[in-house]
């Protein structure tokens, strides 16, 4: 009796398949096939900031049965880095992968999403990006400032080092005048403290030093600033990266081309970032202490950490920005608040949950 059950269950689950295989067949025709051009700020080189969106192109025609393909530019090769928003916006092309806080020139609040001084962390980060009001708060800006473009967290990595510098800052008299590239919010606050502060895209800050057009730079985590070069030139690495304590990098793709997709296609981007947000994190945690310890052993590089005194005044100046920020821009002032009320409410946890953080490194 058992064996005719099974028998008549493996047919049946055969037909079903079958029915199943064709089904998808039938349907497959119906998805148009797009194929996305996506220009990078971020070289192919960098861990993490370069391999995260190309990890993406080579998942994508599968996952998607064929129906989406994506072909990734290397910086500048199909549009500038810092055009990448208008040009997707425009039309020009479909698709861009950045970082949103180098559009701040047009955006004040943009940066709020790719990083946020003294916190949160990538863990709590992801937490009011994906089940806060983060995300809808996102393409709520791009919507309320006139681009027509769909945006996807696509890519996170932890804290990066606070800056490479030529020779040891002990006091905030150090850094008046100093010549550096540095991020976003963070760069807001070394402004405070008297640095002349520019934003370069990743490729034109070793010409930089190198010419001594600037003095220090902050860029990225050791493994991504170690393909840069920058040790050749500044020996004193500071830690911890207080500007940057978590970073989201973006997918941007064209509304009208995001619109024209089946849902099939748009579950499949959306399932695909969320997976290389957290390929990125654990890729990048991974191999920054090899970097550190080559930067010490092999390249003279010293392993700075901020006194206590340095990171006060970093807050204190941060605070400074975002009081100031929040008074001129009212949607600057509509996330700021929203993610401290989620930050408020997530301390507890924070609190209670981890385990106290180890002294920093004499």
């Amino acid at each position: 009796m058992f064996k005719k059950f099974l028998a008549k269950t493996l047919v049946c689950m055969t037909v079903f398949l079958f029915v199943l295989s064709l089904g998808s067949a039938m349907a497959a025709p119906k998805e148009k096939k797009i194929m996305l051009k996506v220009p990078t700020c971020f070289s192919s080189a960098l861990p993490g900031l370069g391999t995260t969106i190309p990890w993406v192109a080579e998942r994508i025609e599968t996952a998607s049965n064929g129906s989406l393909k994506m072909k990734v530019y290397e910086p500048g090769k199909l549009v500038a880095p810092f055009e990448i928003l208008g040009a997707v916006s425009s039309g020009k092309i479909n698709a861009g992968y950045s970082i949103s806080g180098y559009w701040a020139g047009k955006i004040p609040a943009s940066p709020i999403f790719s990083a946020i001084p003294f916190g949160p962390e990538a863990g709590e980060f992801m937490a009011w990006m994906y089940y806060g009001n983060g995300m809808k708060l996102y393409q709520e800006m791009y919507d309320s400032h006139g681009y027509n473009v769909k945006v996807l967290a696509c890519g996170i990595i932890a804290p990066e080092t606070s800056g490479w510098f030529t020779k040891e800052i002990n006091s905030v008299d150090d850094l008046k005048g100093l010549r550096m590239r540095f991020y976003g919010l963070g760069g807001q606050a070394m402004q405070k403290l008297g640095a002349s502060v520019s934003l370069l895209p990743g490729g034109e800050i070793f010409p930089a030093l190198e010419k001594k057009a600037i003095d220090a730079t902050e860029f990225s985590m050791p493994a991504i600033d170690e393909r840069l070069g920058f040790y050749k030139i500044a020996k004193y690495n500071y830690y911890p990266g207080w500007h940057q304590q978590a970073t989201m990098f973006e997918l941007l793709i064209n509304k009208d081309v995001w619109n024209g997709m089946s849902d099939h296609q748009r579950m499949v981007i959306e399932i695909l970032c969320k997976a290389a947000t957290m390929d990125s994190f654990a890729y990048t945690e991974a191999i920054q202490a090899k970097a550190m310890k080559e930067n010490v052993e092999k390249r003279g590089v010293k392993n700075m950490y901020w006194s206590q005194e340095m990171l006060d005044t970093f807050k204190g100046a941060w605070e400074e920005v975002a009081k100031e920020q929040a008074e001129k821009d009212p949607f600057f002032k509509k996330v700021w608040d929203d993610v401290s009320a989620f930050r408020a409410d997530y301390k507890m946890w924070q609190t209670y949950g981890f385990l106290p953080r180890p002294e920093p490194p004499k």
